[in-house]
C-alpha cells in the first residue's frame, strides 16, 4: 500500500512538472504577442496580451543587461491586451527592456528576451523606418510562410518603426453579415506575425480598402457593422496614435464607443516628417456607396485642412506621406495623381475643374506635396513595386510582402505605372540622414526558390536616393580607414576587424556587383570557400556608420 502511494505522488509529481514546462512553454508563444506603438520623444506603448491569467511587470534601462526601472505589476484578463506606457523616458535614446511574468497562483517569475526600442531622434541622426503593404492573409491572397521571411528580414534591418499602409485586417468581402465576432479573430491573427518582430519594431496602421472603415459601412444600421466594429477591434489590439503633444491627427470622437478613431495622424522623427492618410472614412461625397469615384471621392474637408496646415506648418527637411492608395479607388500611380481632388482635373487630363468642384479647398492634394516639399508618397493597394516621379514627387507603390508566387501584383497592375515597376515579393527600407535618404526594395524569398543561385533572399530589387548624399561618401572616406578586411584577395575566408572601439560591427553583406545581397552575417569572419571567383563588395554596418570595400574571391 505505501509503495502505491509512493507511486502515486511520483506520477502527480511528473504531471506537475509536466504541466509547470507547458505552461512555460505556452507563456513563452504568448509572450511574442507584444506589440510596441506610439513611440515619443519620453514614451512608448507596449500592448501585451495572454491567453491566460498571468501577473506581469516590464524591466527597462538604457545599457543591455541592466534594467534600473520597473513598471507596476499588472493582473491580466485573458486574451485582452493591456497597454503599458513607458514614461519618463531619455530623447534619442536606445531602450533595453524585459517582460517579467508568472502564473497569478505562482511565486516565479519567467524572464523574456531581452528587447529594445528607440525614442524619438534628433535632427541629424541617421535612422531606418520600414514599410509593407497589402499583407492579404485574410483571404489567402498571401502565404504565411512568405510573410514570416519578410517580417525577418524587417527585423534584420533593426529600424526605429515600421509602417503597414492598409489591407491588413480585413475583410469586407462579405461586408454586410460579417460580425464582429469574425473581425475580432481577423485583427487579433495579426499579433501572432507582427509579435515575432514587434516587440522591439514600433508598428503604425495605415487604414486600407479592405479594413472596410468607410463612412458608407459606418451607416448601417449603427452601431452593428463592418467599420464600427472594425475600428473598435483595431483600437483593441494595435496601439495607434490620438492627438497629444507630440502626433497630431484626427480630434474627432465618434459615437457609438468608437472613441478617437486613430485613423490619419502625423509626427516629426530624426529630420522627417510622417503624414499617414486616411482615403477610406470619409471617401463618398454622398455616402451611397462604398467606392466612389472621380469627383465623388473625397478626403473631407476636417482632413484635407490638416493635411494642409501640417505640411505648411513643417520645417523638417524630409517630407513623407502615406496613405493606402491615391484616391482610395482605381489603380495606379501618377496616372491617377492628376486627377479630381488629388490632381484637379477631368479624366481628360487637360480641363482643370478644381476651383469648381472643390470651392472650400485651396489646391488639389498634389500640389500640397509640390508646393510644401513633400518628397515621397508611399502607397499600396496594387501590390506591385512601381516607382515614378511627378513634378518632383516621388509616388512610391509597395509590394506585398507574402505573395508566395512574386507575381500578382506584377500581372494585375503594372500597365497602371509609367516606370520602374517590379515583380517580387518584400518590404521597403528607408534609411534618413543628415545628407540624403535612400529607398531600397528589400526582395524576400522562400529557401526553396533559392536553390538555384538566381536569387537570394535580401537582394536589393531597386535602389535610389533623395538629397545629397556626397555628404555620406566623405563621412564614409573618414572612418573607412578604421575597418580593415583581409586578405583581399581572399580564398577560403575574409576577416573583418574594427580598429574604432567606440563603434560596434552589427552586420556584414556581401554583394555581388549588381548590387544583389548574397549573403549576410553576424560575425566578422566570411566562410567564401563555396563562393564563385570574382569581383564582390563587402558592406560593413555599425551602428554609427555604413562603409563599403571592394573584395576579390580567388580559389
Amino acid at each position: 500500500m505505501k509503495k502505491m502511494q509512493l507511486s502515486n505522488s511520483y506520477f502527480k509529481l511528473i504531471l506537475l512538472l509536466t504541466l509547470l514546462f507547458n505552461f512555460k512553454n505556452h507563456l513563452f508563444s504568448q509572450e511574442k504577442s507584444i506589440v510596441l506603438g506610439r513611440p515619443t520623444n519620453t514614451s512608448v506603448t507596449a500592448s501585451i496580451l495572454f491567453d491566460m491569467n498571468v501577473n506581469f511587470y516590464i524591466s527597462y534601462g538604457i545599457q543591455t543587461g541592466n534594467y534600473t526601472n520597473i513598471t507596476n505589476t499588472f493582473t491580466n484578463v485573458p486574451n485582452t491586451p493591456d497597454e503599458v506606457e513607458l514614461s519618463n523616458l531619455l530623447p534619442n535614446t536606445q531602450y533595453y527592456y524585459t517582460l517579467n511574468f508568472k502564473p497569478t497562483n505562482s511565486s516565479t517569475y519567467t524572464i523574456s528576451q531581452e528587447y529594445t526600442f528607440h525614442t524619438q531622434r534628433a535632427p541629424g541622426d541617421e535612422f531606418v523606418f520600414t514599410l509593407e503593404a497589402d499583407e492579404h492573409l485574410y483571404d489567402h491572397k498571401g502565404v504565411a510562410n512568405m510573410y514570416n521571411v519578410t517580417l525577418a528580414n524587417e527585423a534584420q534591418d533593426k529600424p526605429d518603426f515600421m509602417l503597414s499602409l492598409g489591407d491588413i485586417f480585413g475583410d469586407d468581402h462579405n461586408p454586410h453579415t460579417i460580425t464582429s465576432y469574425e473581425l475580432d479573430t481577423l485583427h487579433r491573427h495579426y499579433r501572432s506575425f507582427l509579435g515575432k518582430i514587434c516587440h522591439s519594431i514600433p508598428f503604425y496602421v495605415c487604414l486600407g480598402n479592405h479594413e472596410g472603415e468607410m463612412n458608407y459601412y459606418l451607416g448601417q444600421n449603427p452601431p452593428n457593422n463592418l467599420a464600427a466594429w472594425g475600428t473598435q477591434w483595431r483600437n483593441f489590439y494595435y496601439p495607434n496614435p490620438s492627438p497629444n503633444s507630440f502626433y497630431s491627427g484626427n480630434q474627432e470622437i465618434e459615437p457609438f464607443g468608437i472613441g478617437s478613431p486613430k485613423n490619419y495622424y502625423s509626427w516629426t522623427w530624426g529630420d522627417a516628417l510622417f503624414v499617414v492618410l486616411d482615403v477610406y472614412r470619409y471617401q463618398s461625397i454622398s455616402d451611397t456607396t462604398a467606392k466612389p469615384k472621380n469627383w465623388d471621392w473625397t478626403i473631407g474637408q476636417t482632413q484635407y485642412d490638416w493635411l494642409k496646415s501640417t505640411l505648411e506648418g513643417s520645417t523638417s527637411k524630409y517630407k513623407f506621406v502615406f496613405a493606402h492608395h491615391i484616391r482610395g479607388q482605381g489603380r495606379g500611380g501618377v496616372t491617377n495623381a492628376k486627377l479630381f481632388e488629388w490632381g484637379g482635373y477631368e479624366q481628360d487630363g487637360t480641363t482643370y475643374t478644381f476651383p469648381v468642384n472643390r470651392p472650400n479647398m485651396a489646391k488639389p492634394i498634389h500640389n500640397l506635396f509640390v508646393d510644401n516639399g513633400v518628397n515621397i508618397f508611399f502607397q499600396g493597394h496594387d501590390h506591385v513595386f512601381a516607382h515614378e516621379v511627378m513634378d518632383g514627387v516621388t509616388y512610391q507603390a509597395l509590394p506585398m510582402p507574402s505573395d508566395s508566387t512574386y507575381m500578382i501584383g506584377k500581372l494585375a497592375n503594372a500597365d497602371a505605372y509609367t516606370s520602374d515597376t517590379l515583380d517580387g515579393t518584400g518590404h521597403i527600407r528607408v534609411t534618413v540622414n543628415g545628407g540624403c535618404t535612400q529607398v531600397d526594395y528589400v526582395k524576400a524569398y522562400l529557401p526553396a526558390d533559392t536553390l538555384s543561385g538566381l536569387h537570394h533572399n535580401g537582394e536589393i530589387g531597386f535602389s535610389y536616393t533623395i538629397g545629397d548624399c556626397s555628404i555620406n561618401n566623405i563621412f564614409e572616406k573618414d572612418i573607412t580607414e578604421q575597418i580593415k578586411v583581409y586578405p583581399n584577395p581572399a580564398k577560403d575566408k575574409i576577416t573583418v576587424t574594427n580598429l574604432n572601439s567606440t563603434e560596434h560591427l552589427n552586420s556584414i553583406e556581401l554583394l555581388d556587383t549588381f548590387g544583389n545581397i548574397i549573403f549576410r552575417a553576424l560575425n566578422t569572419e566570411i566562410d567564401t570557400k563555396s563562393i564563385s571567383n570574382g569581383v564582390y563588395f563587402l558592406r560593413i554596418n555599425s551602428d554609427k556608420s555604413t562603409t563599403t570595400k571592394k573584395i576579390v574571391i580567388n580559389h
